[in-house]
This record gives structure tokens, C-alpha cells and sequence, in this order.
């Protein structure tokens, strides 16, 4: 008996159960679990092996039901080659001609020339009778007020000694010059600085494109006065007169027999309205 205990060798689930309760179901599943494990593993290992080798006993079966093939014995007929298609090269047609160039359109003003109208006289009224009862008269000479008098600057001498003719300086507005004003950089430039100062806001609603015609005098010193600007919308004639009289660049006066005049410069103006 002594013998028996020494060659006894217990499992670990001996062990974990000694003094416990066996019969309660963990001793006897984990003294199962290797022969499940097992046959676990078998039965995967078959279901596999099934798997893979019934591809293979399909192809059999198709195999062994494929009928007989039926050899057709075939004479290859010589296949002539197909002449090559030479394309004919094409004519190249001529490149269009270029389009002819339009002629920058000139712009025309016309120039109209006043009829000139006499000056109404200005008579001067007397004094009232109480101012001239307030006069004193006598035989003492009184002084007055001097007024001065304008006295023209002499005529220029030439090299001859001969005065050369100087034509009085008058206030007339010409529409004809010999020379006529210029706005520094050309006509364009006063036109690109009328644009992008010109305020579109004050047009907007208007059906189509906005125009007028714009004048104004060209002084002597080079400024513009007398700005007007006829057209069918109110609210472009003002917006127009603001925007030029905001431009300071000064104009070249006009000249005429080589003095420089007042000179009447009209132009078309047309804007867009915003959209």
C-alpha cells in the first residue's frame, strides 16, 4: 500500500480539487476538456480536408462525363495581303486672309460759331435830389476821388524799330481757334479720368446706356468754367458737371493770331449704368 502512494502521481486537477467538492460540474468539465479538445480537432481536420479535395472530385466527375471530342481536319486557304491604301496628301489651303482694320473712329466737334449781339448800354441814374441838396457849392475847388485810368502797356518794338499791332485782350468765348486746348496726355486721358471718376450709383435703374453732351470753357489760364451738360437724364447731367469739376489738371489754352483765348470745348460723354 506504502508502494501504491509512492508511484502515485496526481494530475493537476487532483491537485485543484483536493478536499473539494468533485461532484460539482467544474471537476468533471475540466477533466473532459482534453478528449473534446480532440475530437474538436478531428472533426475540424475532416471538414477541411473534405473542403479541399471536393474541387478536385468535381473536376473528375466532369471528366469522366466529357464527351468524346470529334477531330475536323481543316486546309489553311493562303490569305492574300491587302494592297496598302496610299492616302493622297491633302492640298493645305491658304490661311485666311486678315481681317480688315477698322479706322479709329475720329471724333468731330463741331464748332459753331456765335452770333454776336451788342452789349445794352448802362446808363447810370442820377443821385436822389436829398443827395444832391447835401452838396456843397462854392468858389473853393473841392478834391475828389481819383479814379485811375488804364493805360495799355506800349506795343512791343520789333527788330526794325517798327511797333509790332497788338489785338486787345477781350473776354469772348471762340468755338474757332487756330490752335485749339488740349488736355495733358490727349483727349483719352481726360476721357479715362471722367471714367473712373464718375459714380455709376447716381445712374442706376437707367434703361440702357446713359449719354449727354458735355461743354465748357477752356480759360486762359488753363482751368474749365461754365460747365454744362445737356442730356436726358437729370440725375447724369450732375454727376457729370461734379466729376469734371473735380479734375484739377490744367488744359493748354487755346491760341488765336498767337494770343492765348477763351475757347469752348464740347465732347460727347455716355456711361453705363450698374447692373
Amino acid at each position: 500500500m506504502a508502494e501504491d502512494n509512492l508511484n502515485y502521481n496526481p494530475t493537476l486537477d487532483e491537485i485543484v480539487f483536493e478536499n473539494r467538492n468533485k461532484v460539482y460540474g467544474a471537476y468533471d468539465l475540466r477533466t473532459a476538456y482534453p478528449k473534446m479538445l480532440t475530437k474538436s480537432f478531428l472533426i475540424g481536420t475532416a471538414f477541411f480536408l473534405a473542403l479541399a479535395v471536393s474541387p478536385l472530385v468535381y473536376l473528375k466527375i466532369q471528366q469522366m462525363n466529357a464527351k468524346d471530342k470529334v477531330e475536323v481536319e481543316a486546309k489553311l486557304v493562303d490569305i492574300l495581303e491587302e494592297e496598302p491604301i496610299i492616302e493622297q496628301p491633302k492640298e493645305e489651303e491658304p490661311p485666311p486672309p486678315p481681317p480688315p482694320k477698322e479706322e479709329e473712329k475720329q471724333e468731330v466737334i463741331q464748332n459753331v460759331v456765335p452770333e454776336p449781339k451788342k452789349a445794352p448800354k448802362i446808363e447810370t441814374p442820377p443821385p436822389p435830389i436829398t443827395k444832391q441838396l447835401e452838396t456843397t457849392t462854392g468858389l473853393q475847388n473841392q478834391e475828389g476821388v481819383k479814379t485811375p485810368v488804364y493805360a495799355p502797356p506800349p506795343p512791343p518794338v520789333t527788330g526794325k524799330g517798327v511797333a509790332a499791332e497788338v489785338k486787345p485782350v477781350t473776354n469772348e468765348v471762340y468755338e474757332s481757334v487756330d490752335q485749339a486746348s488740349e488736355f495733358p496726355g490727349g483727349i483719352n486721358a481726360f476721357r479715362k479720368k471722367v471714367a473712373e471718376n464718375f459714380d455709376t450709383a447716381a445712374i442706376e435703374g437707367a434703361d440702357g446706356v446713359v449719354k449727354g453732351q458735355v461743354s465748357f470753357v477752356v480759360e486762359r489760364d488753363g482751368t474749365i468754367t461754365d460747365i454744362k451738360v445737356t442730356g436726358s437724364n437729370n440725375d447724369f447731367n450732375a454727376e457729370a458737371i461734379r466729376t469734371i469739376k473735380s479734375i484739377k489738371n490744367k488744359w493748354t489754352p487755346a491760341k488765336t493770331n498767337g494770343q492765348t483765348v477763351r475757347y469752348r470745348y464740347r465732347l460727347p460723354l455716355a456711361m453705363q449704368p450698374p447692373e
